[in-house]
């Protein structure tokens, strides 16, 4: 139990270790999704709400664990950075199937928590914050494909400017959040510990007014498959 509740940094991106998990999690989410769309639809909306209050439930629980071990840090664990909020909306979408809940969250769960797999700043490993970690990021990907097909729902061009003015409203909350706690949610004040692409995008201000520039080019990127099926169609 220490063992499952103890830091550690056994973990080394880029390595088989990474490549284990990420192989891992696109094979139980093509299952999932594979066994889903077979099912009758009431049972599919049954298990897109079980599997989005499942993930939200990880977020909460991690959020319960640090409290009881007494390292909890309101300046780093409330769960405010953009990936772990979506957690907590993800369920309405679920319980809903709303098309604006949709079009918001595929954007930032593509763009965003989808960076997190493929360079993720987590090195704990085969521990709870290892679990919890990769099955909230791992979850919403999944979740939004998971939408996609059994859900059957498809972003819009318009999809985009609501993604990036949602985007916008969260980076200004974030902004007087991180001014009253002196936190650094959704990395407005600074660039993570972890390499991520925003190295690549110069100090502080800096990466925050090149992201701004390039958000929504990578949307339209994003976007793109969903346009030219639409267009063969």
């Amino acid at each position: 139990m220490n063992f499952f509740l103890e830091e550690n940094n056994h973990f080394v991106p880029f390595t088989g270790q990474h490549l284990w998990v990420i192989t891992i999690i696109f094979c139980l989410s093509f299952l999932l999704i594979y066994f889903t769309k077979k099912q009758p639809k009431k049972l599919q909306n049954r298990i897109g709400n079980v599997f989005a209050f499942s993930i939200f439930t990880t977020t909460l629980l991690g959020v319960i664990l640090t409290m009881y071990s007494g390292n909890f840090n309101y300046k780093t664990d409330l769960p405010l950075h953009l990936c772990s909020f979506l957690t907590l909306v993800i369920p309405f979408l679920s319980v809903t199937r709303k098309l604006l809940y949709y079009e918001v969250f595929f954007f930032l769960v593509i763009a965003g928590t989808l960076q997190s797999l493929i360079s993720p700043d987590e090195y704990n490993y085969l521990n709870f914050k290892f679990f919890r970690y990769w099955y909230i990021h791992a979850g919403l990907v999944t979740f939004m494909f998971f939408a996609t097909f059994i859900y059957k729902l498809r972003p819009t061009l318009k999809s985009v400017g609501k993604a990036f003015l949602a985007m916008q409203i969260y980076m200004l909350l974030m902004f007087v959040v991180n001014y009253f706690l002196g936190s650094n949610y959704f990395y407005t004040n600074r660039k993570p510990n972890a390499a991520t692409l925003l190295d690549f995008f110069g100090d502080w201000p800096k990466y925050i007014f090149v992201v701004e520039l390039i958000v929504i080019p990578y949307f339209l990127l994003i976007y793109l498959p969903f346009y030219l099926t639409r267009k063969k169609t």
